[in-house]
């Protein structure tokens, strides 16, 4: 089958440079490896950039058949370019056309990026989550809040303005950071002492939990996912099958697997949950386009689980083929 791998490396392709510009690029190995996956599964594959000629590329290579149905589908990574709501903006696009992709919707990216809206979704449903409010500059109060506090972006991904603030000060600083180099609010929550799990989801429906992931901080000052703690090459360690007992692992899956619901995520995901000293998780984020790469959490899990990289890649790619037709991706 044709597949189409999108993704957002060369940020050149708009109209005009308006609105608040990504602060993330492709990474080239991971997409490299998942082209070299799909390959290796049959399919006929080509890379296209996630701009304005997108449509029009994509046409070329995936004409429809005489009955206006499709004859490809993209494998979706990528993040948008620039404006609001970035990781909604290739599948608005696809949807619009009528190109099927893997991950989630525009409504899915949208529900799970805001983190406002994703905690409330969440907690609606009764799954445990920091407390938090919204900032929306530095005099704003903190409320109850109990410091220490983490103070994030509220609509940004890997890790982009995380700080952890023990004083009023340091949250002043860190929101005005936020609103300064990305141009939103800021969320503000509670710390959670304890240990930290990404959790794996692939499927629609019933969904697959793959083998929970641990960050393991050792002795680190800061034991948060910071951009640092993610992208340098000191990070945490992880740990794969994490440590958990059997209660606990099973409590981790369910809340994991209603927080993918709540959120309307697709294909897959991760959640990413800490557990205090005393056992209870509460859920930080639900990432519904997790990364892909060799050191990524989601494809560790994976791994563990007994799937080849290629495996994941292509299991991805039925998984979504199945919720578009009903039948695996044909091959070829």
């Amino acid at each position: 089958m044709r597949v189409a791998v999108v993704w957002n490396h060369d940020h050149a392709g708009v109209i005009n440079r308006f609105g608040q510009p990504s602060q993330e690029f492709g990474d080239r190995q991971e997409v490299e490896s998942v082209l070299a996956a799909l390959q290796e599964g049959g399919h006929q594959t080509l890379l296209c950039e996630g701009d304005k000629e997108l449509l029009a590329t994509l046409e070329q290579f995936m004409p429809p058949d005489p009955q206006s149905r499709p004859s490809g589908i993209v494998f979706n990574r990528a993040s948008g370019i620039q404006g609001e709501g970035r990781y909604s903006q290739v599948p608005a696009m696809l949807e619009m056309a009528g190109v099927p992709y893997t991950g989630s919707s525009p409504l899915g990216h949208g529900l799970s990026m805001d983190k406002l809206i994703a905690k409330t979704l969440i907690r609606d449903r009764g799954v445990p989550t920091p407390n938090f409010r919204v900032m929306r500059s530095g005099t704003d109060s903190t409320g109850d809040l109990r410091f220490p506090v983490v103070v994030k972006s509220r609509c940004e991904t890997s890790s982009f303005g995380l700080q952890l603030a023990h004083e009023p000060a340091q949250v002043d600083e860190a929101v005005e950071t936020i609103r300064t180099r990305y141009g939103q609010d800021a969320l503000v929550e509670e710390y959670i002492e304890g240990r930290e799990i990404t959790v794996a989801l692939l499927g629609n429906g019933e969904l697959e939990v793959l083998p929970l992931v641990e960050q393991d901080f050792g002795d680190r000052e800061i034991r948060m996912m910071t951009w640092e703690a993610k992208f340098m090459a000191d990070g945490p360690q992880k740990i794969c099958p994490a440590q958990i007992g059997s209660k606990l692992a099973a409590r981790l899956r369910d809340v994991s697997v209603a927080s993918f619901h709540a959120c309307q995520c697709r294909d897959y995901a991760r959640v990413d949950i800490r557990i205090d000293r005393s056992g209870q998780p509460f859920v930080l984020d639900v990432n519904a386009d997790p990364a892909l790469g060799m050191g990524s959490s989601y494809p560790l899990a994976a791994m563990t689980a007994g799937h080849s990289f290629s495996n994941l890649v292509n299991r991805i790619l039925d998984v979504a083929h199945v919720r578009y037709f009903g039948i695996d991706t044909p091959k070829g």
